[in-house]
Order: structure tokens, then C-alpha cells, then sequence
């Protein structure tokens, strides 16, 4: 089958997160506002500037059969986890060919992550260092590897049509539904597993990111400190965890009667080339990106009703996305309701766009924007319809939502989906 315009849509959705071992749970600790921030404890965070971050709220370990557990780098683990909920949820009972509904060789995977299996690494150094070459586990490249994730789920479903594991820093998951949504859309899949998961609560990646005053030093107020559009906003706040979505081709998912949450009209990409690890100020490359989108689909500015926003709580971040939003929308960005789900799982890294991409699909389909928490002092400069407080009921009818990621090394992808 070749085709370059086939409509593909989302079927099944998948997550575990700072705020639950699952997407249900997840979703009602965003609508409920509830912050996944936590005190890290233990002698090897105690002498770091950052001694808070988002932990996922269900340990994978305690979810998975231990022999597998034991050989997948904690990434892995939640890619596994949440890809099996969203594979579960699109109607599938069994692997691929084992279910007669989806043909192995018109399956694919693609989950990102932005630092792979970082903490396999370093603790495996450490046994190396401490105990010995006998020691370090025969796992170890296996587990380190960032395209691990995207192998072990496509091990746990039977894909054939490929494996893919794209790598865009903090961008990479909602790059990897973007190139999911094109193995569907020219052909070369059906049904596509996909999203992003990151694991790297470990004090070398936190003392990096602290020492690039990226970070929140909030220790005292955990749960305030991850506190996009604030005036006193003072950084991100690094949590972990995964989203997948099944995507689908429409005619496929009519085929088999499946569930359909909505519909994915596509993306747009661009990037900065301005700054290594910050954004171009004025919103330049952000802008392109949903210049992008909106001419690679048919999707009407006035259209967009929600927008999951990046904004991670770095002062030049969140101002220059909404410079972008003002910039491409014009005034039809005073009708959107703008969340920034940071503000209640932390920044998941290459597993955000995943995580972010399940929360707009949700919002689509329960017609509920989720809020934004800790904004007790707007930014002035932030010159968009920020949902604070309480959700926010969406409008009836087709509706279409927008989610952004941005990543070091200035890359911007901006994913849109619509009602069906």
C-alpha cells in the first residue's frame, strides 16, 4: 500500500508519570491540579544546589516482571509500561500477527528519549569502578542504548515495519509521534507505536543542568516550583516517566471498529540555529515551526481552541513561545486556552512531547483543558488566556488543539490534532 495523504488518527493512548501509573490516573491529577513534585531523599542528592524533582508515582520495577525488568534501563521500563496501556486501550489482545487485526510488517515503533539509558551508564561505571569488570552487567549496552525503548516495545508487539528512535533533546518524544504520523501517512505503516520516555533523576544529569542555572532551586516549596508564566519562575524541574499513543490509519481503524480519540492533522518543524541550550528570544524559530504546520495542513488558526504550551519555567523560554503564539495566531490566540502541564509532572525531558501529546488528545476528547499551577504573579510580558485555577471546559463542536516541544540545540516541534 503507497499513499501520501492518508488520514491517520489516534486510537489508543498509554502513560505513567510523576502523577500516576496510567493515563486515567494521570489525567485526574491534572485536572485536579496536583503538583508531582517531590523532595529527593538519600545521601547522593544531599549535597546538590537542586534537591527536588518529579519521580514517576508508580515504581516500574513494581509493575514489571522482574527477569525483564532487570534487563531494561528504567526508560525502557516506562516505554514498556505505558505502551502496553495504549495497546490494551487501542483493542489489541495479542502481538501483532498473533492478533489477526494488524499484520506484523504494517506495524512500526517509535518512541524517543533524550538522554537514553543515562543512568544505566553511570551506575554501571560505578560497579565498574567499585566491584570490578566481572561485575558490570552483560545488559549494560543493551540498556544504554536510546533507541532501547523503541526495540523492547517493538519486541513486546511484534512490529516489522520498523523501529525508529529519533533524538531532538527535549523535542524527541513529539518528533517521534511526528515521523510516526509519516510512516502512516506515505504508506509504509498501518498502526504506529509512539511517544517518548526519559529516566535521568541522577545527580550527575541534575548537577549538569543545575550548574547551567537551568534549574529550579526551589527546595524549600517543592510543589511551587515548577511555575511556568510567574514572575518568580527560576528554572524547570526535571521529573520521568512515558506517553505513547497508538496512531492509525483511519480507514484501518474504521476496518476494525476501534475506538478513535481524534484525529492528527500533522506537524510542523524548524530550527533556532541561534544558541546551543537557549531559545531565539524574539520567537523567530518557534514561529516558523507553526508557520509550518499551518501550511502543511488544513488547519485554520481560528480553528485552535487549546494549545499545550512547552513552557518548562525558564524567564526566556515561556516568553519567547508566547511571542511565537502572538506572532502566528494574531488575535485568534485570544480564544485559546493555553495549559502548561510542566507546572504539575516537572519537565520529562525526551519523554514530554509523549507525556504532553497524551494530555491533548485527552483535552480533545473530554473537551477540558487542564490548568496551569502556580502562576500567582502573571508575567506581564505573557500576553495569552493562561487556564489558572480551576480546567476549563472546552467548546463544542470540531475543535483542534496544538502541543509544542522545543529542545537544546534550538529544535521546535509543533504537533496539532482535531476533533473527529
Amino acid at each position: 500500500m503507497s499513499s501520501t495523504n492518508r488520514t491517520v488518527v489516534v486510537t489508543g493512548i498509554g502513560a505513567t508519570t510523576p502523577l500516576g501509573g496510567d493515563s486515567a490516573s494521570t489525567w485526574e491529577g491534572l485536572l485536579a491540579g496536583r503538583s508531582g513534585v517531590k523532595p529527593l531523599e538519600g545521601e547522593r542528592f544531599a549535597e546538590l544546589p537542586v534537591r527536588i524533582a518529579a519521580p514517576a508515582a508508580v515504581d516500574p520495577g513494581e509493575v514489571l516482571p522482574r527477569p525483564l525488568a532487570r534487563k531494561l534501563d528504567r526508560s525502557a521500563q516506562f516505554a514498556v509500561i505505558a505502551a502496553r496501556e495504549a495497546w490494551a486501550d487501542a483493542g489489541f489482545t495479542a502481538q501483532a500477527g498473533e492478533d489477526e487485526s494488524i499484520e506484523p510488517a504494517r506495524l512500526g515503533t517509535v518512541i524517543a528519549s533524550g538522554i537514553g539509558g543515562v543512568t544505566t551508564l553511570l551506575d554501571q561505571y560505578d560497579v565498574l569502578k567499585e566491584k570490578g569488570v566481572r561485575r558490570v552487567s552483560p545488559h549494560t549496552v543493551p540498556m544504554l542504548m536510546p533507541n532501547g525503548p523503541s526495540a523492547n516495545v517493538g519486541l513486546e508487539v511484534n512490529a516489522q515495519a520498523g523501529v525508529h528512535t529519533p533524538v531532538s533533546a527535549c523535542a524527541s518524544g513529539a518528533e517521534a509521534i511526528g515521523y510516526a504520523v509519516e510512516m502512516i501517512r506515505t504508506g509504509r505503516a498501518d498502526v504506529v507505536v509512539a511517544g517518548g520516555t526519559e529516566a535521568a533523576i541522577h545527580p550527575l544529569p541534575i548537577a549538569a543542568f543545575a550548574n547551567m542555572m537551568a534549574m529550579s532551586k526551589n527546595n524549600d516549596e517543592p510543589e511551587k516550583a515548577s511555575r511556568p508564566y510567574d514572575t518568580a519562575r527560576d528554572g524547570f524541574v526535571l521529573g520521568e516517566g512515558a506517553g505513547v499513543v497508538i496512531l492509525e490509519s483511519a480507514e484501518h481503524a474504521a476496518k476494525r471498529g476501534a475506538k478513535v480519540y481524534c484525529e492528527v492533522l500533522g506537524q510542523g518543524l524548524s530550527a533556532d540555529s541561534h544558541h546551543i541550550a537557549q531559545p531565539e528570544p524574539t520567537g523567530r524559530g518557534i514561529a516558523a515551526a507553526m508557520r509550518n504546520l499551518l501550511e502543511t495542513t488544513d488547519l485554520k488558526p481560528a480553528e485552535v481552541v487549546h494549545l499545550n504550551a512547552h513552557a518548562t519555567s525558564t524567564p526566556q523560554g515561556d516568553v519567547a513561545e508566547v511571542k511565537a503564539l502572538r506572532q502566528v495566531l494574531g488575535a485568534d490566540l485570544d480564544h485559546v486556552a493555553v495549559s502548561a502541564t510542566k507546572s504539575m509532572t516537572g519537565h520529562l525531558l525526551g519523554g514530554a512531547g509523549g507525556i504532553e501529546t497524551v494530555a491533548t488528545v485527552l483535552a480533545l476528547y473530554d473537551r477540558t483543558a487542564p490548568p496551569t499551577i502556580n502562576v500567582d504573579d502573571l508575567d506581564e510580558a505573557v500576553d495569552a488566556d493562561i487556564v489558572r485555577g480551576e480546567p476549563r471546559a472546552l467548546p463544542e463542536g470540531t475543535i483542534a488543539a496544538i502541543n509544542n516541544s522545543f529542545g537544546f540545540g534550538g529544535h521546535n516541534v509543533v504537533l496539532a490534532f482535531r476533533t473527529v
